[in-house]
């Protein structure tokens, strides 16, 4: 499971991967409750269901790697389906790829689970 996240790092690159999944993430949820809550769609309402919940994920930073392709695509196709919000749906899928690609950081819940743990073989 660990291949599956490249770094979990501390500092400010770790402080800037929460800013990256906060903003997307807030993004996300935002745009699903909107969607579910104005009548008038003209962007697939499950896409956007799709991505408020990967939104979900990226927020907790919860299996953020998958969450991230999943809000890359599905950003994707909501930019070719309708050219309304080409913008936000770029933007937000750049923000899906670098955090895939990036992990989740160490302040996620990827890097409780499934840290770089420190294993101590000296025997004294």
């Amino acid at each position: 499971m660990q291949r599956l996240f490249s770094m979990f790092p501390n500092g400010w690159p770790g402080k800037g991967l929460l800013i990256l999944r906060l903003v997307a993430g807030i993004a996300l949820i935002r745009d699903g409750v909107v969607a579910l809550t104005c009548l008038p769609q003209r962007e697939p309402l499950t896409l956007l269901l799709i991505s408020a919940t990967a939104g979900l994920f990226l927020l907790v930073g919860l299996l953020t790697p998958v969450a991230g392709v999943i809000v890359a695509g599905a950003q994707l196709l909501l930019s070719i389906s309708g050219p309304e919000h080409i913008r936000n749906n770029i933007f937000l899928a750049t923000f899906g790829v670098c955090i895939a690609m990036f992990g989740p950081g160490n302040w996620s819940v990827d890097a409780l689970l499934f840290g770089r743990r420190r294993l101590d073989l000296h025997r004294r």
